[in-house]
């Protein structure tokens, strides 16, 4: 026996605070509402939200065969015993994205009957958050009945939610600060070895290591900028005294120092006069005489330079600076005496534009190469010029390094103005090196305030480190600067090029 649906049914499945969408309003919960005032009754999910508050079911006016189908005494009773069709995965989730209380949209009201102001419904009240604020207070709702619905049927009213609490943080760039506690225990340990004492700074790979020394400046920077950006304190503080150490360490290269005039300096880029206070100065080590000796010569023409030392000549290197016009430029030269059985690249030699005098093929005994020296007059003062080479501190040959530098240094002992230029196989970093200096003697790199000028390696490789040097006579009246390194094509070592002027 067929059985028609009526309001009493109704009221009697569902009770009176519950309200069943009919099948057309599921689909819009499910596919999404045909626009936003649809989206809104949906999420929302108002019993009463049809028009003049009715409940959204067919009122009594209106044809409800239209909408609903007879059902028999089976079917009806099959749909009550049956559970409740589970709803859309997929939409459920975006329904419930959506209601997440970070959103911005409207936050949703408890489905159910909204109470009046007289409404004296039994069960516990929540506090509503502000939409504004976010802090409790304003209206009181009544909570969900025990199994009821929240917004839109589904759980406790996520309005009522209490505020999420935040546990500490964990520290942020950890990992990466660790990593630059290990660059800057790497760096105290280069700049620990550049300050041992020369008896122990010879030992090996020591030489080699601190010849890198300056380049410290960058990892040092990268570690003070992220250590202030991460506020690690402890950090912070070494990075500044490292850099605070360094920057002392390496003044002279950074801050401005003795230096020849604006006049000096034009006169030597204009031509090459043996009677004037100014020289430009030059010197090479040409790699067993691998060299460009054209270049070499086109390069003193272009520099005007009138004082040219060399090291580790080859007699066929000899032979093709004669050819390639050398003695038309400089017509003064002393080369050196042949070097022992522990030769160290071949001879050293001298070429001047002025005349030569007290030449001497061996000034001091270096067993691994001999140091030419002569005197040539520059604005009217004797200036004595020796082109050095001492041994490189190899495995084995840190005493060589160690003596040949020591033989070097020793020069300042004798009474003469001094311009000592070649390739010294040391930086201003290593203790023998500076020894060497001592009080008698200036490294005009070092002197002028012109920055680094890296001589080694040339060619494939970029420049890292400065071992050739133009060192010259303290308080003598001659300073040099105006430095510039120049590459050359066949040897590993750039031309270090300087201009001298004579007070």
């Amino acid at each position: 026996m067929a059985r028609h649906f009526t309001e009493d049914d109704e009221t009697r499945a569902l009770g009176a605070d519950e309200t069943v969408l009919a099948p057309s309003d599921e689909a819009t919960v499910l596919l999404g509402a045909a626009s936003p005032e649809d989206e809104a009754t949906t999420l929302l999910g108002a019993a009463g939200a049809g028009p003049a508050g009715t409940s959204g079911l067919p009122s009594a006016d209106e044809d409800t065969d239209a909408r609903w189908e007879p059902m028999s005494d089976e079917e009806w009773a099959m749909t009550m015993a049956a559970p409740e069709p589970a709803s859309d995965t997929g939409a459920a989730a975006a329904v419930d994205e959506w209601l997440e209380p970070s959103s911005t949209l409207l936050q949703p009201r408890a489905v159910g009957t909204v109470p009046s102001p007289g409404d004296t419904a039994p069960g516990p009240r929540v506090a509503v958050a502000s939409p504004s604020t976010g802090e409790a207070g304003g209206a009181w709702e009544p909570e969900a009945a025990a199994g009821g619905a929240g917004p839109a049927g589904g759980g406790p009213s996520r309005r009522g939610r209490e505020p999420r609490e935040h546990g500490p943080r964990p520290a942020r760039h950890g990992c990466l600060s660790f990593l630059l506690w290990l660059v800057m225990l790497g760096v105290l340990g280069m700049m620990a070895l550049r300050m041992l004492p020369s008896e122990l700074a010879n030992g090996r790979l020591v030489p080699e290591v601190v010849s890198f020394v300056p380049w410290l400046f960058a990892p040092i920077l990268v570690c003070l900028v992220l250590a202030a950006l991460w506020r690690r304190r402890l950090l912070l503080v070494v990075t500044v005294a490292a850099l605070a150490t360094m920057a002392w360490w390496h003044r002279g290269f950074l801050l401005p120092g003795p230096s020849v005039s604006d006049a000096a300096a034009l006169t030597a880029q204009t031509a090459a006069d043996t009677s004037d206070n100014v020289a430009r100065v030059m010197t090479l080590n040409t790699k067993n005489g691998d060299a460009s000796a054209e270049e070499v010569v086109a390069l003193v023409r272009e520099k005007n330079v009138e004082v040219l030392c060399l090291q580790e000549l080859s007699d066929e290197f000899l032979s093709e600076l004669a050819a390639a016009g050398i003695y038309d430029v400089l017509p003064y030269y002393v080369i050196s005496d042949a070097a022992s059985e522990v030769s160290n690249g071949g001879r050293n030699g001298i070429w001047t534009m002025a005349p030569m005098s007290n030449v001497s093929g061996n000034l001091l005994p270096i067993e691994t190469s001999s140091m030419p020296a002569g005197t040539i007059e520059i604005g009217g003062r004797a200036v004595r010029v020796v082109s050095v080479h001492p041994n490189s501190p190899v495995r084995g040959a840190q005493d060589l390094w160690d003596e040949g530098l020591s033989v070097i240094g020793s020069l300042s002992d004798y009474d003469h103005t001094y311009l000592v230029m070649g390739d010294f196989n040391s930086t201003w970093n290593h203790a023998r090196f500076r020894e060497l200096l001592g009080s008698g003697f200036v490294d005009a790199g070092e002197q002028a305030g012109e920055g680094f000028h890296m001589t080694y390696p040339s060619g494939a490789l970029p420049s890292l480190i400065e071992i050739d040097h133009i060192v010259y006579a303290r308080d003598s009246g001659i300073v040099v600067s105006e430095l510039e390194a120049v590459e050359v094509s066949g040897t590993d070592h750039r031309a270090l090029i300087g201009v001298l002027e004579v007070s």
